[in-house]
């Protein structure tokens, strides 16, 4: 079996984290290290590596996780707008093999984002 992702280890409590929304599908925590004043990642305790990885029945899924993001933007209080976004593969910017949907908000997100 391969070694557990970072994601893995705080979705199966051995890494405290900020959670802020859990369910039988995904663990919602705030980023360590955020790029906005709300930075939370939405993580599917199923682990897929990459969008890469995604099969076809994984569909509700990842649907979920959106709809998820849309809930949490709300409680945060994210009125004005924020992003959402899901790296693929290193060139794409992912660091952590979970895929993962990035929430960000609370000040305005220039375009393009690097």
């Amino acid at each position: 079996m391969s070694e557990k992702t970072m994601f893995q280890k705080i979705i199966d409590r051995e890494v405290d984290a900020d959670i802020v929304h859990e369910d039988d599908r995904c663990v919602a925590f705030r980023d360590i290290n955020p790029q906005a004043p709300t930075h939370i990642l939405i993580v599917p305790r199923k682990p897929i590596p990459s969008l890469d990885d995604l099969e076809p029945e994984d569909e509700t899924l990842v649907g979920h996780l959106f709809v998820v993001a849309r809930e949490i933007a709300q409680e945060e209080g994210l009125r004005d707008g924020y992003r959402t976004v899901i790296n693929c593969g290193d060139d794409g910017g992912q660091s952590v093999y979970h895929l993962h949907l990035h929430l960000l908000g609370g000040r305005r997100l220039e375009w393009p984002p690097g």
